[in-house]
């Protein structure tokens, strides 16, 4: 056992000395954003207008807006490799050298923060400033009525990186306190409470739009209703998870009851486990509209467990997603938990599972802007004949 913490300190060593955390939150940022392009090119193949669904109005409507995506990710990747060379020029692998330099980074997400506010016509300033607005927007848990897709997108994405929020903190709280932000993560640093209540901010933002869609339906049917405050129920189911996991770190080794060890963690897993399944069978029955779930789920004019009008070319493209969607649920619901971070030798783990959440949430988004395409389409009485593949049983 000693010989196998020996081994995994030695990989969090390295990973310390390559790729310090400030490094690791600018990687998942731009890996982000490539994600978007790459949701941005293959929906447009298939002529879906992501930018009509969103309300964004480009300033060249005859370019494709995964062209512009791809040109920040590629600025923003070049900026970070060449920052990355710089940092690793001059310290050598250095322990004490990776230290002093923290300011390298810092530079480099400061320069990130103030590109976002530029005056200038450079860097698709609409889009940035697009950009900004829906942020300052949904901060507040607030949602335009003609924007309401776009909102509710942008927002899920968030808690997609809340754990990435997290890191973001750590190493602003690591900067200004003193400590190097490119040593060793300081997960309490703020105090034992602070990067769960950051860790929290996405959810409660989506929990606050949920809670604005039901009141905003007041007066319609309870079927239009009630699913605004299901969903509202999915988000708060979050703070659980989080809050026994902190109170874990926090408890007193020697403390019985239900204030003791043993009990918060059953808590804390029985939180995950009410968690990870009501946000999957969100993604599949809502989000995706698909019927596995649902009486229907049989039903001969669709495939199993999917549904009629489906704009990907094979079912099977549709079982995979939501093999992984479960998946990555449990796995990333699990590592939400701060409590995990204490560990030195789950740096390498939290960073790789950081990434499969993003993963999951890309391939999250084409199912869901396929979603809100077709019901779109259905609401304005559009034929859907765009890459629409309608199924067939075998015996038509």
């Amino acid at each position: 056992m000693g010989d196998e913490f020996a081994e995994v300190e030695l990989q969090d060593g390295k990973l310390l000395l390559w790729f310090p955390l400030p490094y690791r939150v600018l990687i998942l940022i731009i890996a982000g954003v490539w994600a978007w392009g790459l949701n941005l090119q293959y929906l447009y193949s298939l002529r879906i207008d992501v930018a009509g669904l969103i309300k964004y109005t480009r300033g060249a409507p005859d370019r494709p807006m995964h062209t512009s995506v791809y040109r920040v990710a590629s600025i923003l990747s070049i900026m970070l490799v060449v920052n990355l060379m710089i940092f690793w020029r001059y310290t050598a692998f250095d322990t004490e050298s990776v230290r002093r330099w923290e300011m390298l980074p810092g530079l480099l997400l400061l320069g990130l923060i103030i590109t976002l506010f530029l005056p200038f016509n450079v860097l698709h300033r609409d889009g940035r400033y697009r950009l900004l607005k829906n942020f300052r927007r949904i901060a507040f848990g607030y949602i335009d009525r003609e924007q309401r897709f776009s909102d509710l997108l942008l927002a899920d994405v968030l808690t997609s990186y809340a754990k990435v929020l997290g890191d973001l903190w750590i190493c602003s709280c690591m900067f200004f306190t003193g400590i190097s932000s490119t040593s060793m993560p300081e997960r309490q640093c703020g105090g034992t409470y602070m990067l769960p209540i950051i860790i929290a901010i996405p959810s409660a933002i989506r929990l606050r739009q949920c809670l604005i869609e039901y009141g905003r339906n007041m007066g319609r049917p309870a079927s239009e209703r009630k699913p605004h405050m299901y969903n509202a129920m999915k988000y708060a189911s979050a703070f659980p998870v989080i809050l026994f996991s902190a109170l874990q770190k926090d408890t007193d080794a020697s403390s019985k009851g239900l204030t003791g060890e043993v009990a918060l963690y059953r808590f804390w897993l029985l939180s995950v486990l009410v968690n990870s399944s009501f946000s999957f069978y969100w993604d599949v029955a809502r989000d995706w509209d698909l019927s596995l779930f649902s009486a229907s789920r049989s039903n001969p004019e669709h495939p199993f467990g999917l549904r009629q009008v489906m704009i990907f070319p094979v079912p099977s493209v549709y079982y995979a997603a939501i093999f992984l969607d479960g998946l990555l649920r449990v796995t990333w619901s699990l590592k939400l938990s701060p409590h995990l971070d204490r560990y030195g030798d789950l740096e390498l783990g939290i960073f790789i599972l950081q990434f499969l959440e993003i993963f999951r949430r890309w391939l999250w988004i084409f199912f869901r802007v396929e979603t809100e395409w077709t019901r779109t389409e259905t609401r304005m009485g559009g034929d859907i004949v765009l890459g629409e593949y309608p199924y067939k049983s075998d015996s038509e």
